[in-house]
């Protein structure tokens, strides 16, 4: 019976040898042959390239870099900083975007003072790569004033972005008037990425508010506030407004605001001879009071000081305060004309920007 139990004994104990060595091994894998050279072997975006503000730059190497490795630099300079998506690949982690339109440099210092490997292996030279930051599109210009509240439509991504990250590239979405009571002669004339005159008053009135020369062209400093005020949520408060004149007679102006008709008077327009140029056009010249100086249609001149509540819309042509017998009919110079009260409820409501339509 002893003897039967030892060699069971044994037994179990073989199964239990056997069983050990079949478990796979838990011993770390040896550690992979570091080169002795250092080498970039890819970076992203790569040479020559446009991309979006948001792009993610990468740069991969040959093997890990020492931690103690100097970094590669970003010309012009960014807030953010490098972190290892990997051992052997580096990602810059932005916490603001490139701005549109810039060219952006990335350099991989090389030589004794540059990046160093695990092993202190260096780059034999100093690398570089540029790529450029795409420019805003005029659509891209439109979304983002619609979504501050500079156009009279509202503009809906169809996907929602973190303001954080607010994208440089057109994005798909819809654009939706923000009311339905606005005149046919002010939306007949929006067409999305098209120049048209709603996009240019919006960039004035933009411009304005901003403190910059209101030329109506979105160019680098205009992209670059319209992004900042996205990113930090500055909708524009103020109401949207809007001047119709009509040359019926008789002659009339209606103010909108925010898709309403807040008021309405009689005016005058041009003359034969110095008529008022029928059209779209947005404020772009303001005055409480200013000598208006020209030429009569006779061919005589004129030189009339103490005008009142003046906004220029369009070369000579403004709305503004002038003292008549009577309007509602064609008695200016071309201006449209309209009682000193009823100018100066006008003028406080016609900031630079405002579209002024002026139809036959």
């Amino acid at each position: 019976m002893i003897l039967g139990v030892v060699v069971v004994v044994f037994a179990l104990a073989g199964a239990s040898v056997a069983y050990l060595s079949s478990r796979p091994s838990t011993t770390a894998a040896p550690i992979t042959h570091v080169p002795t050279t250092l080498a970039v072997l890819a970076s992203t975006p790569t040479n020559n390239t446009t991309v979006d503000s948001n792009a993610s730059i990468r740069i991969s190497f040959n093997q890990p870099l020492a931690a103690n490795s100097p970094m590669p630099t970003l010309q012009p300079t960014l807030a953010g900083h490098w972190e290892e998506l990997s051992p052997t690949t580096l990602v810059f982690v932005q916490t603001s975007p490139w701005q549109p339109g810039q060219t952006v440099t990335v350099t991989v210092p090389g030589g004794a003072g540059g990046v160093r490997g695990i092993k202190g292996a260096t780059l034999a030279s100093t690398t570089t790569s540029t790529f450029n930051v795409a420019p805003l599109s005029l659509l891209r210009v439109q979304q983002l004033l619609a979504e501050l509240g500079y156009l009279p439509l509202t503009f809906t991504p169809t996907v929602p972005v973190a303001a954080a990250s607010v994208p440089t590239a057109d994005e798909q979405g819809t654009f939706s008037w923000r009311w339905s009571t606005l005149p046919s002669q002010l939306t007949s004339q929006w067409s999305p990425g098209q120049a048209n005159a709603i996009t240019q008053g919006a960039i004035m009135r933009f411009e304005d508010v901003h403190n910059m020369t209101t030329d109506g062209q979105a160019g680098p400093a205009v992209w670059q506030a319209l992004l900042a005020d996205r990113a930090a949520g500055h909708v524009d408060a103020d109401p949207y407004n809007y001047v119709l004149v009509s040359q019926s007679i008789p002659e009339s102006l209606q103010l909108y605001s925010n898709g309403a008709v807040v008021f309405t008077t009689a005016v005058n327009t041009g003359v034969a001879g110095a008529t008022t140029d029928v059209g779209t056009f947005p404020v772009y010249l303001r005055y409480r009071v200013t000598t208006m100086s020209g030429t009569n249609p006779d061919g005589t001149k004129y030189h009339d000081p103490g005008i009142p509540w003046v906004s220029y819309f369009h070369g000579g042509d403004a709305l503004h305060g002038f003292v008549r017998s009577s309007y509602g009919t064609p008695q200016s110079v071309g201006c449209v004309e309209m009682t000193f009260a009823n100018a100066a409820v006008v003028w406080p409501q016609t900031p630079i920007g405002t579209l002024v339509t002026v139809e036959p």
